[in-house]
């Protein structure tokens, strides 16, 4: 079997050497980080040495940060009609969130089935401001809940601006950070994010964890998780120091690199995109004319099944998916690329290929040239069967 190379960041990304010592080491702690003694002591130290780094990955502070199983809890627990800012209580009267989240916001958190409407997208992906306008017309007390940037395409939303229709309607927004952390600017000032939901594993720290980070006076009402006071009672159980400990490490790890990674990982894409292009003048690349995470192309052949296509790359070595890892093996067309207009059997053979941070050079030409293999047979047996 030929040697293997991983084109799957966007479903997760190994784990960073940082992040592996980080665990290593914080399994040797003994002590529950609610306990008053000097082994508890160790354990909360931490765990607040992580928030902090996790922190400053987005620039906020680490008293805003709550740690969750993963970025699914974290939108869930931000989807809440029980949200205060400033300490005014008031419910949020209506969710509106565009046609491309992921699924975790699709299941609309704790907001009842009618009081949640989507946002229609531009055929390149792009959140239709007008619709947003719009729709904030016809509510006092909304919810906006908008990614960052999309997992399956990687275009990236024009959050700030987004940002300011919200807050001139006595909207609260949350962003879906997911794929944006680590790879792009995230600050939470910034982007104008009242609300911003993180994941470990998407950056090199251990899978399981993620956090939701607020704006300082935003206050959720509703817990999600009920019982003892940890995470200033937002999130209650036990730390999980390990894996906490491991994302505070990955944090500071992908902070660092961020600029250089983005630079070079564009590179690579580019590079990648015009020789498909060039091999395959059929391929369409979706996105392709938007703001793009530097790593991420989701590029379709007409005649050819996505499902088909991943099987074939990955006997030749290849670990690419297609779009959202969690709705691989399901046979339907994409949600996102249903949004944005694309015909069902072209968005059918969608493959998402993305990038990371050990990517080379060398990796790419395997993928190429698996590429004019796979993609050749694919064709000649479509056209014989048609």
């Amino acid at each position: 079997m030929a040697e293997r190379a991983y084109f799957d960041w966007n479903a997760t990304a190994p784990l960073r050497p940082e992040a592996k010592a980080a665990v290593v080491a914080s399994l040797a702690l003994t002590g529950n980080a609610s306990s008053v003694h000097a082994e508890g002591r160790a354990a909360r130290q931490a765990i607040e040495a992580a928030r902090q780094n996790v922190a400053a990955l987005v620039g906020a502070e680490a008293k805003n940060v709550t740690f969750t199983s993963g970025a699914t809890e974290a939108n869930m627990l931000a989807l809440t009609p029980s949200l205060e800012v400033g300490g005014r209580k008031a419910l949020r009267d209506k969710l509106f969130l565009s046609a491309i989240e992921h699924p975790s916001v699709r299941s609309r958190g704790r907001f009842p089935a009618g009081s949640v409407e989507e946002l229609k997208v531009t055929n390149e992906g792009l959140l239709d401001l007008h619709a947003l306008r719009s729709a904030l017309a016809r509510a006092e007390r909304p919810l906006v809940s908008v990614m960052l940037a999309n997992n399956e395409t990687g275009v990236i939303q024009p959050i700030a601006e987004i940002a300011q229709i919200v807050h001139e309607t006595n909207g609260i927004l949350h962003v879906d950070a997911v794929q944006g952390a680590g790879r792009i600017d995230c600050d939470i000032a910034t982007l104008g994010a009242d609300l911003l939901s993180v994941s470990s594993h998407k950056l090199g720290g251990p899978q399981g964890i993620g956090a939701l980070i607020r704006r300082g006076d935003v206050h959720i009402a509703d817990p999600l998780i009920r019982g003892g006071g940890q995470e200033r009672s937002l999130r209650a159980g036990t730390e999980n120091v390990a894996a906490i400990a491991g994302f505070g490490a990955a944090a500071v790890a992908a902070n660092a690199a961020r600029q250089a990674d983005a630079l070079r990982m564009a590179a690579l894409r580019d590079t990648l995109e015009a020789r498909i292009k060039a091999s395959t003048p059929q391929a369409v690349v979706f996105g392709a004319n938007a703001p793009r995470l530097p790593n991420t192309s989701l590029i379709s052949v007409p005649g050819i099944k996505a499902e088909t296509a991943i099987i074939a790359f990955d006997l030749n070595g290849l670990a690419v998916s297609s779009g959202a890892a969690c709705s691989s093996g399901r046979v339907q067309a994409s949600h996102v690329l249903a949004a944005m207009g694309v015909d069902t059997d072209l968005a059918r053979g969608a493959v998402r290929i993305s990038l990371g941070w050990t990517t080379t050079e060398s990796d790419v030409e395997t993928l190429l040239t698996a590429w004019n293999t796979v993609i050749s047979s694919l064709l000649k047996r479509h056209a014989n069967a048609a």
